[in-house]
């Protein structure tokens, strides 16, 4: 399974909804034509005004867009589906998704849109000590509706974020419709090399998130300025010898073991440098090094951060 998906998208995660439009109108500009987005990003209307006005200008037609987005946790009920999909929609001011994937394997409560949209993880932010509300609901239930959502034509490709290998193992089992897509955190700290190449024998076509690693998570005070691979000497010494920088070398990596990257960056020249990566290759000895580097450094891990902030654990993986 071959799908053409830009190998280097651009995220829109924390990108406020200010700044968004003009945001995803600069990526637009500087050549991005794969667009990572989400309904728990808060920013999908802002995102939908970009790509609106980048069109408008003629700077790219529809079809030259790949736009990705995400069911979020509190609408796997197979009657949620169609409706968050068609939310998305209206504030992308899209007739299609390229890209529709179950953002993560985790199943809560179900919370209308005219009471919080989007819900986030909480399921009551005023109650005496706010958490997460589980919903029973299989993985095989949202799936079927995804499935639907693709005979239906409103999303040409479907796939899952975050899941492991023994989910995917269970996916195929069930499929009717095998997922076109795999999206997991990876970066030189976090390889993912198994979870990878599992994906790809099964035909998936795998995206990173978080391509950089620690640089999403600083502000967040989930990641230390001490984890940052940017910072490596041997990421240093590769982008020394290559002229270019630690970042470019290490999205290069990203692309060069065969995943789409999706970093972000709301300055244009960060943007643009980001791009850049096509012109030079790296050796398989500096493509070693660089995977040499893990240490199984998981920054987005709902084991950790589901406790911490809403006072639930709910590790997903082990």
């Amino acid at each position: 399974m071959n799908i053409d998906i830009p190998q280097v998208g651009f995220g829109l995660w924390k990108i406020s909804r200010d700044d968004c439009a003009s945001v995803v109108y600069e990526a637009i500009k500087s050549g991005y034509r794969h667009l990572d987005s989400a309904c728990d990003y808060g920013n999908e209307r802002e995102v939908g005004e970009g790509i609106k006005r980048a069109l408008d200008d003629g700077l790219c037609q529809r079809e030259d867009l790949w736009i990705t987005s995400k069911l979020w946790n509190t609408y796997h009920a197979a009657k949620d589906v169609a409706p968050a999909l068609a939310r998305t929609l209206s504030d992308l001011q899209l007739d299609y998704l390229d890209l529709y994937l179950i953002h993560f394997p985790i199943a809560l409560a179900f919370v209308p849109f005219e009471t919080r949209y989007p819900p986030e993880w909480v399921f009551d932010p005023e109650a005496q000590t706010p958490g997460m509300q589980l919903s029973n609901v299989p993985l095989s239930e949202t799936w079927a509706a995804m499935e639907n959502l693709h005979q239906q034509g409103l999303v040409r490709n479907i796939g899952v974020c975050n899941y492991s290998s023994g989910l995917i193992h269970d996916l195929m089992s069930y499929a009717q419709h095998k997922p076109d897509v795999l999206q997991i955190e990876s970066h030189p700290y976090l390889t993912q090399e198994r979870l990878i190449r599992l994906a790809k024998q099964y035909g998936m076509t795998v995206t990173t998130f978080s391509p950089l690693g620690a640089a999403s998570y600083l502000e967040m005070d989930m990641a230390n300025d001490a984890e940052s691979v940017l910072e490596s000497e041997i990421v240093k010494r590769i982008a020394n010898s290559a002229g270019k920088t630690p970042a470019q070398v290490v999205l290069r990596w990203g692309v060069q073991r065969g995943t789409s990257v999706i970093p972000k960056s709301i300055r244009a020249e960060r943007m643009r440098e980001n791009l850049d990566i096509f012109n030079f290759e790296l050796t398989d000895e500096e493509m070693a090094k660089i995977s040499a580097l893990n240490v199984n450094r998981r920054f987005n891990d709902p084991g950790h951060f589901c406790e911490e902030a809403f006072n639930t654990f709910y590790p997903i993986y082990d």
